[in-house]
């Protein structure tokens, strides 16, 4: 009998071997030091974790119910945690989505995968913002798709070049993150909504909607959300990841019915249902909290920490150097001029304690070399100002080298 040597590389999946590595996750593995100033995590700022108030929630389901809230239990969720985001879309967006309408999942980062899984055959076209959301990116992957993307503009996608890749291709979805996006901060204004809802209601597309930074905003006002204008052909997430605790790992897809029973079958074969246990706190936290002043607090935190960091690359950066300046969320996004590589830079700064994510991973036709992302709300006004002063004068070095 003929044996060959085991070996797993050549066992592995073509959908797997087509997955990128989290570029962010390998640099957070390097910014670990105290003494480094990052600006590379997509992070919550810590100090706003309800700490106290989760340990008196999680006190008071496992008193008065303990034994049902550590059972199995249901794919579709929790049917009161569910109620509760219904009534909240309504009472805060004007929006009629109801408790069934809802599966709560592991983060949106899990309905990202779902969406793969109950829609995505290989080959299929998926329009995706340029640059887009690493996570989205990374996750559809799986199910090899042909991503093609659609540049950004200071308004929200380019909708000219949208309606002209749907006449071409006409792609299976549209994956958007309308409020404050990652990575670019940048949000849609209303007329882009509309543009958007005016190019693609109708046409045999799905809108993704992934918005877990739209409550976070600290100037300006909130636009509708592109469910308001797209009804049953949108398929909205939302997250308590950046409001309350990303530890608990808690999101949810919004999708009419017949798309439900697709996402909840797809669900049961993955983990059959989200994290009980965390799910009961988290309602239990909303019961006994105010969860707007929670988040006043954050978004007003955050607001300061962007002003430093806005204030910092006006006074520190080269001219040269573009950078939006966005009204919520997490993230501010860099343009440098064209010969400059954001990599080559990313080791020059990390020798000097100061880490960001170059920008090339989130554009899936390999471009935007010269662009970087920076997030300021795992920092405070001081590290922000110091981290940006060192980054600026670094900059300054770099620039003639590449000129």
């Amino acid at each position: 009998m003929t044996t060959q040597a085991f070996t797993p590389q050549s066992l592995f999946s073509e959908r797997i071997l087509g997955v990128p590595t989290s570029f962010i996750r390998e640099i957070l593995k390097v910014t670990v030091q105290p003494d480094i100033i990052s600006f590379a995590g997509g992070l919550p700022n810590p100090e706003f974790f309800p700490v106290e108030a989760i340990q008196q929630a999680s006190d008071t389901v496992l008193t008065k119910d303990g034994k049902t809230a550590l059972q199995y239990s249901t794919t579709e969720g929790y049917l009161p945690l569910r109620e509760y985001i219904s009534a909240r879309y309504k009472s805060h967006q004007g929006l009629d989505i109801a408790p069934d309408e809802i599966l709560i999942t592991g983060g949106s980062q899990q309905a990202i995968d779902l969406v793969g899984k109950v829609f995505l055959n290989k080959g299929d076209v998926v329009a995706i913002e340029k640059p887009g959301y690493l996570g989205s990116i990374q996750s559809l992957s799986m199910y090899q798709p042909n991503f093609q993307g659609v540049n950004l503009t200071s308004e929200g996608v380019d909708v000219e070049e949208l309606e002209a890749l749907y006449d071409r291709t006409n792609p299976k979805m549209f994956c958007a993150i309308p409020n404050f996006q990652n990575p670019t901060g940048l949000s849609y204004t209303e007329r882009t909504r509309e543009r958007v809802a005016e190019a693609l209601v109708g046409r045999n597309t799905i809108v993704i909607e992934d918005d877990p930074y739209g409550e976070l905003r600290f100037a300006g006002t909130r636009s509708k959300s592109l469910k308001h204008y797209f009804g049953a052909q949108c398929v909205l997430f939302g997250s308590f990841s950046k409001i309350a605790a990303p530890g608990l790992r808690l999101g949810w897809v919004v999708a009419p019915k017949p798309m439900m029973e697709k996402f909840v079958i797809a669900k049961q074969a993955s983990d059959l249902h989200t994290n009980f246990f965390a799910q009961r706190v988290m309602y239990q936290y909303l019961l006994d909290n105010d969860i707007d002043a929670h988040i006043k607090r954050i978004s007003e935190a955050y607001g300061k920490q962007r002003d430093a960091m806005v204030q910092a690359i006006e006074e520190f950066f080269p001219a040269e150097a573009r950078s939006t300046k966005p009204e919520g969320g997490m993230f501010v996004w860099i343009t440098m001029p064209e010969n400059f590589s954001a990599l080559k830079f990313f080791d020059v700064a990390i020798k000097q304690k100061v880490a960001f994510v170059p920008g090339t991973p989130f554009f899936v036709d390999g471009s935007g070399a010269n662009t970087m992302r920076l997030n300021y709300s795992g920092a405070s006004p001081e590290t922000i100002r110091e981290g940006i002063a060192r980054l600026g004068k670094l900059m300054e070095e770099f620039m003639p080298q590449v000129a």
